[in-house]
């Protein structure tokens, strides 16, 4: 949250400067204050864990927070209950009309597929269109961050030779960026894919700039340099022992599957797991709440700019082509 200020004080621009925060009295006393509208379109197959999780990372701030759920209608989940589905997830439908401060997209374990062959690539492609002009911020999270740069902004994932799975460190790249504001200049982060997106391709876009990245795990947040689409590579939201299930499931298929790295103490699987993410992926979430949707949403949220009318985009679609 800001910090409310008089006008004159002279640590004002030293904060400023550092893009922190800072709320002058005359802007307060004329601020509006709103719950914040967020859709989440969960595309994990663990719905309930999904939504436990994300939900724990935004629920510890101090703004309130409306949340819809969203998903497929060309595709229904194996995993959900029809019943609980019709419960608790509306449908692109169901909410096509309506503005929200916020969505995110979660990752998807459809990695290996290529984005056309996804039975609901051109639903997706549908809504991530219509976000444009209903929807002021959009966290892209894992494959869902891979899905919305290569619908954005053409750019492809690559397989790779080897599932990154573990718990790697990564650096800040742009000092004083609000979205990672207050982490070390080195932090963990989890991840577990089997593809990745390059950094050469991120630099030949020039709305987009890398904010985060690991020397071993590659990239891990990039953002448009408006702030209004940020892409996670990793999983934040992961619990302690979110990667010890993932490795366990692989094991009782007969998958092959490495340790995560840096994960078990001793790398003993039989030994309790070091969490070294918690804190900084908090802080993750907190930070993309409060400076890329609460401090810059319109209050009014029909005054959100309009994009053209949503149409199936999927009949436009031709591979790799938009």
């Amino acid at each position: 949250m800001p910090v409310k200020i008089p006008d004159s004080l002279p640590a004002r621009a030293t904060l400023e400067k550092e893009n922190i925060f800072v709320m002058t009295e005359k802007r307060a006393s004329t601020q509006d204050i709103r719950p914040l509208k967020l859709l989440i379109l969960n595309l994990m197959p663990l719905k309930t864990t999904t939504e436990t999780s994300l939900l724990r990372r935004l629920s510890n701030t101090p703004l309130q927070i409306e949340v819809d759920f969203l998903r497929t209608a060309t595709y229904t989940s194996r995993n959900a209950s029809k019943s609980y589905l019709e419960q608790f997830y509306k449908t692109f439908s169901v909410v096509e009309k309506r503005n929200y401060d916020g969505l995110i997209i979660t990752g998807a374990p459809i990695e290996t597929l290529e984005f056309e062959e996804v039975d609901y690539w051109g639903e997706l492609c549908t809504i991530m269109e219509w976000a444009k002009g209903r929807v002021f911020a959009t966290l892209f999270l894992c494959w869902g961050a891979q899905a919305g740069l290569y619908y954005h902004y053409q750019i492809p994932k690559y397989p790779l030779e080897e599932k990154m799975f573990g718990i790697f460190s990564h650096k800040v790249c742009i000092p004083n960026t609000p979205l990672l504001r207050g982490f070390d200049d080195l932090f963990n982060a989890p991840h577990s894919r089997h593809t990745e997106v390059r950094e050469e391709d991120i630099k030949k876009v020039a709305n987009l700039e890398i904010l985060s990245k690991s020397d071993e795990a590659g990239l891990y947040i990039v953002a448009s340099k408006d702030g209004r689409q940020v892409f996670v590579f990793g999983h934040p939201e992961y619990e302690a022992l979110t990667l010890d299930s993932e490795y366990r499931r692989d094991l009782d298929k007969g998958v092959a599957i490495d340790l995560p790295k840096n994960y078990y103490h001793n790398n003993n699987p039989k030994a309790p797991v070091s969490v070294s993410w918690s804190s900084h992926a908090q802080l993750l979430y907190t930070n993309w709440l409060n400076y890329y949707v609460y401090q810059t949403t319109p209050y009014d949220l029909e005054l959100l700019p309009k994009g053209d009318s949503v149409k199936p985009v999927w009949d436009k679609i031709e591979k790799g082509r938009f």
